[in-house]
């Protein structure tokens, strides 16, 4: 039987999550509103949207390792209070702001933001959880803060259209500074926390039947193959897939849904299940031989589905086919990360975090500037998604190739 993150140990992660999905819907509503109701916002052409989805991603690169540098010179309190400030004030700023520029820093201020948040909160899982409950405690963590991007997913492509961007980002912000008061109050983690505190899984061989793919390099690649795709390429490109396929205005059982609406429900359905599944999938891989076979698996279901959304289907069919995507979404976000938290226990916490949040990010950054540059081509989304199982196939076997045995 897996262990169970039991209830003192969790309250810091539910609270850290939280405050992560109320500043998290601003941004995340950008994703189906920017691709459709870019000119509304004063952009010029449709690449400013690639750059400005990318940004946030890129200007973390950098940031990265000064902010896991000063993670250890100051609380974990303190990085989230300063992220959810940030939050708040650029989601503001996407309420009144106009033109390239004026976005293109606040996208940055966002990056910066999200950096306090991720290796926040990573380490936050570390430290509250045992070898034994990682994987459950990380899917806790991710759902809970995913929650964010279900609000600004759905709400922004039902009512975007309705109200506009500015209306819907000055809502948001009012969401984002409630984080403040609920850190303040609330966010307390373990007394003594730290590295010597933390309980490192069995050994990654041992207790999760790691294969020959796992290890610091390959737990890094892990981590930016599966932010490329899901962060980059299938959240910032699923309303323009739409589009090409389906048109704007979409019949779907008699009901009319526009390209928007119809990407914003399907995203938001994979985060109205995350917090369950994430939990329940990071519990099946903290049993014994469960967390790389598992990962490699869903890996392979990952290669068979991906490209499909780009190859024509019937709407119906498509829908069938991108709810699959979503639900393997769900599982490898949980695994990658939970192997991560596994090789963060034999070390620095913070240092090796940081490092994984620097491969995600690049990974992100990359997805939405490189879509945007090749769905302009001929064919380009099934360049685009059929290269994306491509990249899933190849991890899967890496993971699912049998190991060597040890001697000694």
């Amino acid at each position: 039987m897996p262990h169970t993150v039991d209830q003192p140990a969790s309250r810091p992660l539910v609270v850290v999550a939280l405050a992560t999905a109320l500043c998290l819907a601003g941004d995340s509503m950008l994703y189906i509103a920017l691709p459709v109701y870019w000119r509304d916002v004063g952009l010029d052409a449709l690449w400013q949207v690639g750059v400005l989805l990318s940004v946030n991603r890129l200007i973390r690169l950098p940031f990265n390792p000064m902010i896991g540098w000063l993670y250890q010179r100051i609380s974990l309190r303190t990085g989230l209070l300063l992220a959810t400030a940030i939050g708040a004030t650029t989601t503001l700023g996407y309420g009144i702001a106009q033109g390239f520029i004026a976005w293109l820093v606040l996208r940055a201020a966002w990056g910066v933001g999200w950096s306090f948040f991720r290796i926040g909160g990573l380490s936050a899982v570390v430290y509250c959880s045992n070898g034994q409950s990682r994987g459950q405690a990380m899917g806790l963590y991710n759902g809970l803060y995913r929650l964010g991007s279900l609000a600004g997913m759905l709400l922004g492509g039902l009512l975007v259209p309705l109200y506009g961007l500015p209306a819907l980002a000055l809502s948001f912000t009012a969401m984002a500074l409630l984080g403040l008061p609920l850190l303040l109050r609330y966010f307390h983690l373990p007394a003594g926390y730290g590295a010597q505190q933390i309980a490192p899984a069995k050994s990654t061989i041992t207790a999760h039947g790691a294969g020959p793919a796992t290890g610091v390099h390959a737990v890094l690649i892990n981590g930016f193959s599966v932010a490329l795709l899901i962060q980059g390429v299938l959240a910032a490109t699923l309303s323009a897939l739409i589009a090409h396929f389906y048109g704007n205005e979409l019949d779907l059982f008699g009901l009319l849904l526009g390209a928007t609406a119809l990407s914003g429900f399907l995203q938001a359905l994979r985060w109205s299940w995350e917090p369950w599944l994430g939990k329940r999938v990071g519990a099946w891989s903290d049993r014994p031989g469960g967390r790389s076979r598992l990962y490699g698996w869903t890996l392979a279901g990952a290669a068979a589905s991906f490209g499909l959304m780009a190859s024509g289907l019937p709407l119906a069919a498509w829908i069938a086919v991108t709810v699959v995507v979503m639900l393997l979404a769900t599982a490898l976000t949980t695994l990658s990360d939970a192997l991560a938290s596994d090789v963060a226990s034999t070390g620095n916490v913070v240092a090796f975090m940081t490092r994984y949040s620097i491969a995600q990010d690049l990974g992100a950054a990359l997805g939405p500037l490189f879509a945007y540059l090749l769905i302009g081509l001929n064919n380009g989304f099934a360049w685009l998604y059929w290269g994306g199982s491509l990249i899933y196939l190849l991890l899967a076997l890496a993971w699912l190739r049998p190991a060597r045995p040890t001697h000694g």
